[in-house]
Formats: C-alpha cells, sequence, structure tokens
C-alpha cells in the first residue's frame, strides 16, 4: 500500500477529471448469452481520519477485474452512492492499473457506477467487495449491501471480498437469521498491517478483531504478504498483494459452479 505515499489528493484530482477529457468509448460489444456476471462493489466514502483520501483501493479493483475481463465475465460496478467513486492508491507505474485506466469503457463505467439500491442481485453470479478504507464506513452495516450478498449466497452464488471489503460482511445475516461469517475461514487487511501504515489512528475500529468477534475463523499471512482464503462460497483476500491471486480463486469458483438462474 506504500502507492498512497506516492500520490497525493491532487493527483488523485487530476486523474479523476481525466473521466471527462477521455475519449468516446468504444462500442460496446454484446455479452455471450450464458456469460457469466460479477457485480463488483466499491465505496462512496471519501475521507479518512483528518480529511486524507479514503474511497476504494484503485489495484483492488483494476487486479480482480482484469482476471475477469480475461475469462470473458460481464461486469458491474457499483457502489452506495452510485456515480463516480472516490479512490486511493491511484499509481500508473502499475501496469494492470494504467491499461485499465486507459481504457474508454472501463474510465466511462467508473465514472457512473451503478447505485447499490438499483442492483439486481438475481443477474450475478458473484459479488466482489472491494477494498480500501472507505468500506470501514459505508459498508458497515450497509442494509443494501447485506441484502445483495445475503441474495447472491443464498442463490448458489459466490460471495467474495478483498483487503477491508470484508467489513461489509460483518452482521450479515442469509434469510436463517444466520451469520454468514460465524464459523468461516476468512482473511482481510490485518491489525498489524494498519499499524505498520499507520492506518489504525485513521479507521473507526480494527477490521480483524471485528471479524474474530463475530465468530470467523481468521486466517493471514506475514504483513503485506499474499493471501487468499477459500471457504466454500466466501473468498477473501488479506490485502492489495493478494487482488490478483483473489480475482483468479473467485473466477475459478463462479466457473466451477453452474449459472445462477436469472
Amino acid at each position: 500500500m506504500t502507492t498512497a505515499r506516492k500520490f497525493v489528493s491532487a493527483t488523485i484530482a487530476a486523474a479523476v477529471a481525466a473521466l471527462t477529457a477521455c475519449g468516446p468509448a468504444r462500442a460496446e460489444e454484446p455479452a455471450a448469452a450464458d456469460a457469466k456476471r460479477i457485480l463488483v462493489v466499491v465505496s462512496s466514502h471519501d475521507t479518512k481520519g483528518d480529511g486524507q483520501v479514503a474511497g476504494f483501493w484503485f489495484p483492488e479493483l483494476t487486479h480482480p477485474v482484469e482476471v475477469y475481463q480475461q475469462a470473458g465475465f460481464e461486469i458491474d460496478i457499483a457502489s452506495p452512492q452510485g456515480g463516480l467513486p472516490p479512490f486511493d492508491g491511484f499509481d500508473l507505474d502499475d501496469p494492470v492499473s494504467q491499461r485499465m485506466w486507459t481504457d474508454p469503457r472501463f474510465r466511462d463505467e467508473l465514472g457512473a457506477t451503478l447505485k447499490l439500491s438499483d442492483a439486481d442481485p438475481s443477474r450475478y453470479d458473484a459479488i466482489q467487495l472491494t477494498g480500501g478504507h472507505g468500506p470501514m464506513w459505508d459498508f458497515v452495516d450497509n442494509a443494501e449491501l447485506q441484502g445483495i450478498v445475503a441474495d447472491i449466497y443464498e442463490s448458489g452464488g459466490i460471495v467474495s471480498a478483498v483487503c477491508h471489503g470484508p467489513a461489509g460482511l460483518l452482521n450479515t445475516e442469509l434469510s436463517t437469521g444466520e451469520s454468514l461469517i460465524a464459523g468461516r475461514k476468512l482473511t482481510s487487511f490485518t491489525n498489524e498491517e494498519e499499524v505498520a501504515r499507520q492506518y489504525d489512528r485513521l479507521v473507526p475500529f480494527e477490521l480483524e478483531t471485528a471479524l474474530r468477534d463475530s465468530g470467523a475463523v481468521f486466517e493471514e499471512a506475514p504483513t503485506f504478504q499474499n493471501r487468499v482464503v477459500v471457504d466454500g462460497r466466501l473468498i477473501t483476500g488479506q490485502n492489495p498483494a493478494s487482488a490478483h491471486a483473489f480475482g483468479q480463486a473467485v473466477t475459478a469458483a463462479v466457473n466451477a459452479d453452474s449459472p445462477v438462474s436469472r
């Protein structure tokens, strides 16, 4: 997550401005009738601590999405408020993020995310809760998000979350009233990683602790190392270093399961 120190708010503001300056998007290609579809959710919350940028972590969107695209999946990007979401960790030295950012279609989709309340969970084979610090505010106890997660899971779909994205799984219940994560193996950005980047002073609570307190069986790699945990149809990644492998795990799980009834 060292890219946060390389790009200040002014850099991100300039990048966002580029959304309106890009050329026309390429023509939409018709989706295959049997194409798998993933709902990728990002945060709308724009600040942490004393006004520092929050939102979603850019490579935690771009790296999995590139894997999904290569697999032929259809992707919808949604956020609690819809429209252009705030983002952090924007580094065009990352070749994946650079490729995605220079794709007019991706920029157009990012600039006009689907409002979460307008998302129809019956359309999706999987959901991804993208990390960044914003989810620590607007994914937590978000009834709309919890409902979509539960609906996709109970329809046989894949529920996935990376880094701080698992904040959206806290207190998520299935129709039986059972917790989605109690007794399940998972991971997230760890308490040690928060302290190492001094983010522990900026976030409203410790995500690892909250997940453990909710009954999850928490697993972790050494700080800032790749760790992906697969527990049936629940897939989680620890941190930005996990983003690519996380996308691969989600892709494998979606391809292994039957399409969700639409």
